[in-house]
């Protein structure tokens, strides 16, 4: 006993673009949407992550031109104070309190990463901003351009993502009509073929 496979039937590329008598309006309008959508995914996320970096860049030089550092004294010592990984994100350091001197000349405390084996009278360097509050260093380096790429990378992949979302959401659309047509065309057809059937 012999068994015969029928032939693989071939994958035809581009079916959409080609003219032939099967296919319909919305194939083709199926086609410019998927192209459409890729072509502004890539074009508007790129823009937008381009964008995006440079708000983060301009955040951070306004933060550098803002801020200043200004030298300080241990007003406890290290060990008695939290560590700096369960207070906030550090270097792994303790948050200690320090004193400095404000702008205005008036003395003021608070709390800096220091050290964990700094004593109490021990010089630090806090940040202030312009009013003489304490603040975290602006970032430099590897640090700030870790921050500027990745709110790139992350707002580019998200634009783009919305439009994809746009695109499938408007492709799930002809789709719905695509299949509204069939069974209207359907209820044409089918009473002549069940006559065909009985007959």
């Amino acid at each position: 006993m012999t068994s015969t496979h029928g032939a693989r039937p071939r994958r035809v590329r581009l079916w959409r673009w080609r003219k032939n008598p099967l296919r319909r309006r919305s194939d083709l309008v199926e086609a410019w949407l998927l192209l459409a959508t890729l072509v502004l995914a890539l074009l508007i996320g790129a823009f937008t992550g381009v964008a995006a970096a440079g708000v983060v860049n301009g955040a951070i030089e306004d933060r550098r031109e803002h801020t200043r550092p200004v030298p300080a004294v241990l007003v406890e010592d290290a060990a008695h104070a939290l560590p700096a990984s369960v207070a906030e994100d550090g270097d792994g350091g303790v948050w200690a309190k320090v004193r400095w001197s404000a702008p205005d000349g008036s003395t003021r405390t608070g709390r800096a990463e220091v050290d964990t084996e700094a004593k109490a009278g021990s010089a630090a360097t806090v940040w202030n901003d312009s009013e003489g509050r304490l603040v975290s260093a602006p970032p430099e380096g590897a640090d700030a351009r870790f921050q500027i790429v990745m709110a790139g990378i992350t707002v580019a992949v998200a634009t783009g993502g919305l439009v994809v979302l746009g695109g499938w959401l408007g492709r799930s659309r002809l789709q719905g009509q695509r299949l509204a047509e069939w069974e209207a065309e359907w209820q044409r057809v089918e009473p002549s073929w069940r006559k065909r059937m009985t007959g």
